[in-house]
């Protein structure tokens, strides 16, 4: 087959397609994106009528591809590692009911937080639900894996948890691929109870988990993405996992290491690999990207014996990304030397687009709200949390998606009054809308700005659930449509959007105010695609 020069990402995506995909359900979050970007641009996936749209969230799409699942179907749902947390309830629970077609969850995780809040590790939600879990440590690998991922997920009739990092996801390589398979036909569930997860019913598939537990750790013994590389050096052994076996090899000249490795990229951890590492070598190191879990777990294997290092003792960093002068350290070799950067190349603080709609709403709402104490300003994850920075230090708060709304509602309700979230239209219809219907029920005194650029912008422009519906969303939650007020982000109307913002605040209930102005990025894009459309 041919070869293609891919992303990590989109390897997964053409592996996932050559291997019988029939619907991929994702919400944009780096650095999981171009996986649902590469199916959209796919001729392939187009031509296979392969279902390619963004769902509102990370739980609808986690659902939504269980119900594909169900019919029979190969289904992947792809997010960043704190969509995990989204979509836990139905990920967790498929694990119960087990799978029909195929499932499998891509889960991108962020170690030094380049565009996240936190680190977190998503090979414990795998652990937790006690399913496959698949890490690359290269493109060619994502390819495979993801290729390959459908049929374990059948054979074992559980999902499979495809865990990557960001250099794995955004890092580019040749991949050769395999012969493209057909999708499944549609089939229902030979159990027609399988999914119905009643406690009765929920206590079988359980054991039934349990029961799989012996043939799920044999595949991990047996895949080949798990190997025993054997060294001459015993002084140590090293368990390497994912893209940081990388990390270790690009240490050595031609990739020799001489020190035995087990090198892990299916998990459950090959504990036959490790107990003949562990009892031919005087120390192990384990080097992985992410929090300290294999390591953890080998302390408990072996009662700690003989030493084991890695992140808990300090051997590496506990927290941040891993790269190969960081593993050098590790291994005892001497330090590189890094040169400070130049004042010139240095990294400049992000900032919110020039033209950004954002800007002006950040400028009106700090003119109308400087009569009021400070810290009343509550925003969460978007383009618009760049509020936070300077020129206009304008938002106290970002915590997750969607809590802009709760945590100013849950502020009221301590008797700070006005309170205000600011929250974007995407973030709204992922998890705003149930915190504006609480706020309803209670008509507690908060002002909501929902700022709508009709995108998903900060990951790229992609569509946005919210795209002409908020206002209709607004009234059918039960707001008073006399408070919602639609204005228009723009310095000529400053002083009127000012005045409104000024009134809704003194409003003692809840209301809702949208500027309404299309993303400055997807403007350009769209009149350059207008204008070419019009040339040709």
């Amino acid at each position: 087959m041919e070869k293609l020069l891919l992303l990590g990402d989109e390897a997964i995506a053409q592996g996932a397609i050559d291997g019988g995909l029939s619907g991929i359900y994702a919400y944009p979050g780096t650095p999981s994106t171009e996986i649902m970007e590469y199916v959209q641009g796919s001729k392939m996936a187009a031509e296979r009528n392969i279902h390619r749209q963004w769902s509102a969230n990370e739980k609808t799409a986690m659902e939504a591809a269980i119900g594909m699942s169900y019919a029979g179907k190969r289904a992947m749902v792809c997010f960043k590692h704190v969509g995990l947390n989204v979509a836990a309830d139905a990920f967790i629970n498929s694990a119960i009911t087990g799978v029909n077609g195929g499932l499998v969850v891509v889960s991108a995780d962020d170690p030094s937080m380049h565009s996240s809040q936190n680190e977190q590790d998503s090979r414990f939600y795998g652990k937790f639900a006690m399913i496959p879990i698949l890490e690359p440590s290269n493109q060619q690998e994502a390819y495979d894996m993801a290729y390959q991922s459908f049929e374990l997920s059948e054979r074992l009739n559980v999902p499979v948890l495809f865990r990557i990092t960001t250099r794995m996801a955004h890092s580019r390589a040749d991949i050769s691929r395999h012969e493209v398979k057909d999708q499944n036909k549609l089939r229902m569930p030979l159990d027609p109870r399988q999914y119905v997860l009643l406690p009765a019913i929920a206590r079988k598939n359980y054991k039934k988990l349990l029961s799989t537990q012996p043939a799920i750790e044999l595949e991990a013994e047996q895949s080949k993405f798990n190997a025993f590389i054997p060294g001459e050096n015993h002084d140590m052994g090293i368990v390497a996992t994912g893209i940081a076996y990388n990390y270790l090899v690009e240490n050595y000249p031609n990739h020799q290491c001489p020190f035995p490795v087990v090198r892990i990229g299916h998990y459950p951890i090959p504990r036959k690999k490790i107990t003949e590492l562990y009892e031919s070598c005087k120390s192990l190191l384990v080097i992985e990207e992410g929090y300290p879990m294999v390591e953890e777990m080998l302390r408990g294997f072996f009662n700690v014996g003989k030493p084991i290092h890695g992140r808990l003792d300090g051997t590496l960093p506990r927290d941040g990304e891993l790269n190969p002068n960081i593993v050098a350290k590790a291994l005892g070799f001497p330090a590189a030397g890094e040169e400070p950067l130049a004042e010139v190349v240095k990294n400049r603080p992000p900032s919110l687009c020039m033209g950004c709609g954002h800007r002006d709403v950040y400028t009106d709402l700090n003119e109308a709200i400087k009569d009021y104490s400070a810290g009343r300003v509550f925003s969460d994850i978007g383009c618009y949390t760049l509020g936070a920075l300077p020129p206009f230090n304008a938002i106290n708060s970002c915590v997750d998606m969607g809590a802009s709304i709760t945590m100013a509602k849950g502020a009221a309700d301590a008797g700070l009054v006005p309170a205000v979230a600011v929250i974007g239209d995407s973030t709204f219809t992922h998890s705003g809308m149930t915190g504006l219907l609480d706020a309803v029920n209670e008509n507690s005194p908060i002002t909501i700005i929902i700022s709508d650029n009709s995108t998903a912008g900060m990951t790229g422009g992609q569509d946005s659930s919210a795209t002409g519906k908020i206002v209709d969303i607004c009234r059918g939650m039960g707001v008073d449509p006399s408070h919602i007020r639609v204005v228009v982000p723009l310095k000529k109307n400053h002083e009127e959007n000012v005045k409104i913002i000024r009134e809704e605040l003194a409003y003692n209930g809840v209301s809702v105010i949208i500027p309404q102005r299309e993303c400055i990025q997807t403007f350009a894009r769209r009149k350059k695609t207008e204008k070419k459309e019009s040339n040709d």
